[in-house]
């Protein structure tokens, strides 16, 4: 796929996932805030949450992760949109932050959109991590499954509205794709809407 000219017009968000599209560029700021609530509600709405990772070593967390599979979502899917080629990349600042960085591409014209914020653990296994976009948005992002050697984990929100399978490779073996499937729905989470993510880069 040729991506070069395509990709011309990028667009830099600090909120998850919005769509890179003039409607968003001008939206008015009641529009705004009720985009945000929707996001911020899916993140935290929670009444019996899952059971998290007994333990997470942020140091292995960083570096870059590609997305393998997620329950479809507003910022992702919604407003005709499909994000392909999604990854996310965690760097630790000299002041002891964690940032995240979120890029992704629209199908429909490969516009690439990019999120920037930063996460913190707010509990002691370090599993349990909240996100801050832009000091706008805030949600809590619960890791509920994780490989042995950090090959890949699976991350939802204790709402169970949304899921990510994240993966140190663009794909995963159907093996390990379906063991983490199988973590999320014992967790209850609705596994069988995952949509796997398209990813144009060799495995």
């Amino acid at each position: 796929m040729k991506r070069k000219a395509a990709r011309q017009g990028v667009c830099k968000l600090s909120v998850a996932y919005l769509p890179c599209t003039p409607t968003f560029t001008n939206m008015s700021d009641n529009t705004f805030r009720d985009i945000a609530d929707i996001i911020k509600r899916s993140f935290n709405n929670s009444k019996l949450p899952p059971a998290t990772v007994a333990e997470v070593d942020l140091n292995r967390l960083m570096g870059i992760w590609f997305e393998v599979a997620r329950l479809p979502n507003l910022e992702a899917d919604g407003f005709g949109q499909l994000g392909v080629d999604v990854t996310t990349t965690y760097e630790k600042r000299p002041d002891g932050t964690i940032s995240v960085q979120t890029v992704s591409y629209n199908a429909a014209r490969m516009r690439r959109s990019e999120v920037n914020g930063t996460i913190r653990p707010t509990n002691p296994g370090r599993s349990q991590l909240l996100l801050t976009f832009y000091c706008v948005i805030r949600g809590r992002l619960w890791i509920i499954g994780l490989d042995h050697d950090y090959r890949w984990a699976l991350m939802g929100t204790p709402s169970r509205r949304r899921l990510w399978l994240i993966s140190r490779s663009p794909r995963l073996p159907q093996a390990e794709y379906d063991r983490a499937m199988a973590i999320a729905a014992a967790h209850g989470y609705d596994a069988a809407r995952a949509r796997p993510t398209p990813q144009s880069r060799a495995a």
